[in-house]
């Protein structure tokens, strides 16, 4: 082949990759928003907002709030409101760290608990008939998942 057809070989390959890659970004991120949508329809069966719904979701012993601010991608002022309305409804409560009583841990109470629990439950139920897939494809997918995820950091540059 020539200079000229390798590059272009090349170019159509690259071309090819960037489409593919273009898609499969698209329909992770379609997947993410089905997804996110069950979620918040699950949360709001049970009453709940779904910064509230993502914090019970996720303690699962005590927590700083700024551990929560990081789950949630929000400034920890924002934490505040979330877990004083989670306050409110007797799911969480607050304690002072061990080490540091200026530090704030939240933890779930036995309500929160129980209602992490039909929360878990009920997205769980949602999550397996969108997934209604083959067993070995459902593995198939999580594999391949699992191994995107392990990948460089998002925001890693690039090593060419």
């Amino acid at each position: 082949m020539s200079p000229d057809a390798d590059s272009a070989a090349e170019t159509g390959a690259c071309g090819d990759a960037d489409a593919v890659v273009a898609e499969l970004s698209g329909l992770v991120f379609e997947v993410t928003g089905r997804l996110r949508a069950q979620f918040n329809a699950a949360a709001a069966q049970l009453g709940l907002p779904p910064a509230q719904a993502l914090v019970l979701t996720n303690l699962s012993g005590a927590a700083p709030m700024r551990q929560l601010a990081d789950w949630l991608s929000c400034e920890p002022s924002n934490v505040t409101g979330i877990v004083d309305g989670l306050e409110r409804r007797g799911l969480v409560t607050r304690r002072s760290a061990p080490d540091d009583r200026r530090v704030k841990h939240v933890v779930l109470t036995e309500a929160g608990e129980r209602k992490r629990r039909q929360l878990r439950s009920s997205t769980h139920s949602l999550a397996r008939i969108f997934f209604d897939l083959p067993g070995s494809d459902q593995r198939h997918l999580r594999d391949l998942l699992a191994r995107v995820l392990a990948g460089p950091p998002a925001g890693a540059e690039e090593e060419r």
